[in-house]
């Protein structure tokens, strides 16, 4: 049954998006108020599940890409995935039916609705990653096999190219020099597919759960942390404040570390995140309390709205949450593509609940001190 993304839904979206973004996938506040706009202007985007599409439908899934920091000043003028759409209709030959999110988290999550709304296409209730991941072949499609060609990218001024790539890596590395040429941030499709390939391919019912994510907080009785913590299973790594931020904007990424220093119950102690876009690794004193493809998130400790990389300033008051990832990362290929030594790290991955369970004594729900 299709579902309308009123505007309360798309607040609570927008909520649950920032929590599954793992602080990367853009700002979600800019583009809610896009999506707010497109639908006032054009109605309401309806939510379908991928079995009320016929087999042979083409889903177009889309975002931006490009360093965060640049996507908050540098907007898109909205009419990038009409341009999208058009392409790639001339290159496969075919209409799309629907669009989806290349990934649920952050910024990613919404976009694709504002492009939506004027098209009067629905949005599919599934995503590429289930979280949000900085590099372009991360997407659950890439470990289905679906390839990522034709591939068409755009920005704000009209420029369009089209790309065909022996793989997900080499459309990675020229969609990423192409970003920097755009500015820092641009648009694109990659890995279009049929509703019967998404329905094995892709993350399915991740909208609806950005959605559950967003309200709960919402409608929390007493601390909204805790009611997060509690709705999604996370394990609180630390509370404390910003003492110590590093990020710098280069080759289409945003890079860096962020230092909180704990306080009340956690008084004493030190966590370093390092960043590429998305929070990557939680570390204490050299021991890993979570690591990618598990998620890590930070959030204001008084409202429970996370907090994206671009966001982060010194002496903000956090409680930083690491999370489960979708078991669809935790098997071997996908350990491979976005474990920690995909990002470079020298140790393998292991489980947040097994890491941070350990290493703090809490386990999924708990609400700490």
């Amino acid at each position: 049954m299709k579902r309308l993304l009123d505007p309360d839904s798309l607040r609570a979206l927008a909520r649950g998006c920032a929590v599954l973004g793992a602080g990367g996938g853009g700002d979600t506040y800019l583009t809610l108020l896009q999506a707010l706009q497109a639908t006032e202007d054009h109605g309401p985007v309806p939510l379908v599940d991928l079995d009320e599409l016929p087999d042979d439908s083409l889903i177009m899934p889309c975002g931006g890409i490009g360093a965060p920091t640049v996507s908050i000043e540098k907007l898109e003028n909205g009419n990038e995935g009409e341009r999208l759409r058009e392409q790639l209709e001339n290159l496969t030959g075919r209409k799309v039916a629907a669009l989806m999110a290349g990934e649920i988290g952050g910024g990613n999550g919404l976009l694709p609705i504002t492009w939506a709304a004027p098209m009067h296409l629905p949005l599919v209730d599934a995503d590429g990653m289930g979280r949000a991941f900085p590099e372009v072949p991360q997407v659950t499609m890439q470990l289905a096999g679906i390839s990522p060609s034709p591939a068409v990218m755009t920005d704000e001024r009209g420029n369009l190219i089209v790309f065909r790539t022996i793989s997900g890596q080499w459309m990675e590395r020229l969609e990423r020099a192409a970003a920097v040429e755009f500015g820092g941030a641009a648009s694109s499709t990659e890995f279009s597919l049929t509703a019967a390939e998404a329905r094995t391919a892709t993350i399915r019912g991740s909208v609806s759960l950005a959605i559950r994510i967003g309200a709960a907080i919402t409608r929390a009785e007493g601390d909204p942390v805790t009611a997060l913590i509690a709705e999604i299973g996370a394990f609180r790594l630390v509370s404390g404040k910003i003492t110590d931020l590093e990020r710098q904007t280069r080759s289409g990424w945003v890079r860096g570390s962020v230092v909180v220093e704990g306080l009340g119950a956690d008084a004493g102690r030190l966590v370093r995140l390092e960043l590429q876009n998305e929070n990557l690794v939680a570390l204490e004193g050299g021991r890993v309390l979570a690591s990618v493809p598990d998620l890590i998130t930070v959030l204001d400790a008084e409202t429970a709205d996370a907090i994206a990389t671009e966001r982060i300033r010194y002496g903000q008051r956090v409680t930083v949450i690491g999370f489960p990832c979708d078991p669809v990362w935790r098997t071997e290929k996908g350990i491979a593509a976005t474990g920690p030594r995909a990002f470079g790290y020298d140790f393998d991955y292991l489980p947040v609940e097994g890491l941070a369970g350990a290493a703090i004594g809490r386990f999924p729900g708990e609400a700490g001190d």
